[in-house]
């Protein structure tokens, strides 16, 4: 048994009978019960309190000091070691001004370690980036910045600039253009509660695409642009750097497009060319081959508005409206492939671009970096025409990173290509 002794600071010893004597139960000491000799514990308590509030308060350790023996803390060692707060049991915590310089630590280490990149990586890479925030945001974060971005409205219509990597139509896990479009109606009515206001997708852009899109105020008007686009009404002028130069330099190409699967370790699909003639035999001459059911009629109408350094700036206008039809026309027809189209420069299989050496020098690129470069087509110019009204005729600005590309290539345009 323990034997206890209560001493007041400043006082004599006194001795409390043993009805009065307190067995220190705290769990950060531990009695061994074979011990053969007693241990004095004396016990230093706020003496004003009383006895009585020492025996019933035993939790409350904080105002107590124990004095124990020597042999007593040697048994106590080992444990000791192994807990750094003996009041809790619990390891320390860390301060976040901790957390913070050791955050800074790790990052200068892997600045050292990793080798610095260009600055077209960075910009690259910042591109990726702003383009992942868009699809993720809030369809309020980008109904406000597609609010920014209206280049021209009227009672039928609405023509905005299409920010790159963004989906038009619903896609899994994407925050999409026309998800958003409720939201941008009522910002561009006021925000009223009760508004008979709505928008509507009319021409389609790919995810990749930048530039003009043509939203509609009705069902009513959506209808009337899809008559007006198969009476050629509706121009559309698109702008896009190849790899190659076109010849000859501006054209009509008029080959049929069909979806055909790709077989290999990775199938896919792709769209490719369904070609209405064929070379004969003896190589002097063309014959008409039997037309796919599949196929789609494809025209687009190509000028080079300038070419350097084994690259051009090129106008395409679409006379219809089938998938990929400037980038499989581009690519298979002409052998020239749009600059970051890493569907439509290979057939078959599935890699990124694969670009000249010259071409990686001017972009300051590598070739294991090629991935992050985006696709170079950019919608420049849409004009609706109507007999009951007067032209509607917008263009839009070319977005920071095909400027960039244009400056590196030293490719040039005039103000009568560029419309403005």
């Amino acid at each position: 048994m323990l034997s206890t002794t209560l001493r007041k600071p400043g006082s004599k010893r006194a001795c409390f009978p043993s009805e009065l004597m307190v067995v220190c139960l705290s769990p950060c000491v531990h009695v061994n019960a074979t011990m053969n000799s007693c241990r004095r514990i004396v016990c230093v308590c706020n003496w004003s309190s009383g006895v009585n509030t020492l025996i019933s308060r035993v939790k409350p350790w904080t105002n107590c000091r124990l004095e124990v023996g020597p042999s007593f803390n040697r048994s106590l060692g080992t444990s000791a070691k192994h807990a750094p707060d003996s009041d809790t049991g619990e390891k320390p915590r860390l301060r976040a001004i901790d957390l913070a310089r050791k955050f800074r630590q790790d990052k200068e280490k892997t600045q050292k370690t990793e080798p610095p990149m260009t600055a077209q990586q960075k910009r690259l890479v910042e591109l990726k980036r702003f383009s992942l925030q868009l699809q993720n945001v809030h369809p309020n974060v980008l109904a406000k910045h597609l609010h920014k971005s209206v280049l021209y409205q009227d009672k039928d219509v609405v023509i905005i600039n299409k920010p790159y990597g963004v989906p038009v139509k619903d896609d899994a896990g994407v925050t999409s253009i026309s998800s958003v479009l409720p939201v941008l109606s009522k910002m561009m009515d006021g925000m009223k509660l009760k508004s008979d206001f709505q928008l509507l997708p009319c021409l389609h852009l790919e995810k990749e695409s930048t530039g003009t899109l043509l939203l509609a105020r009705s069902e009513e008007v959506v209808e009337r642009i899809f008559i007006m686009s198969k009476n050629n009404q509706v121009q559309r002028k698109y702008w896009v750097i190849t790899v190659g130069v076109p010849v000859p330099s501006k054209g009509l190409i008029d080959i049929p497009i069909i979806e055909r699967e790709v077989k290999g370790p990775q199938s896919h699909y792709k769209m490719a060319l369904s070609p209405l003639f064929k070379m004969n035999e003896e190589g002097d001459g063309v014959t008409k081959v039997r037309t796919n059911r599949q196929a789609q009629p494809a025209v687009t109408k190509y000028k080079v508005l300038d070419s350097r350094s084994g690259c051009s700036l090129v106008e395409l206008q679409p006379f219809t409206g089938v998938k990929h039809q400037l980038r499989v026309h581009m690519a298979f027809a002409l052998g020239c492939p749009i600059l970051g189209d890493h569907k439509y420069s290979h057939w078959s299989k599935l890699a990124p671009q694969k670009l000249p050496e010259h071409v990686l020098a001017k972009l300051g690129l590598e070739q294991s970096k090629i991935r992050h470069l985006p696709l170079h087509m950019h919608a420049r110019q849409l004009t609706l025409s109507e007999a009951s009204q007067a032209d509607i005729n917008v263009s839009s600005r070319l977005p920071k990173y095909f400027t960039q590309t244009l400056s590196r290539l030293h490719l040039t345009f005039t103000d009568e290509d560029s419309g403005e």
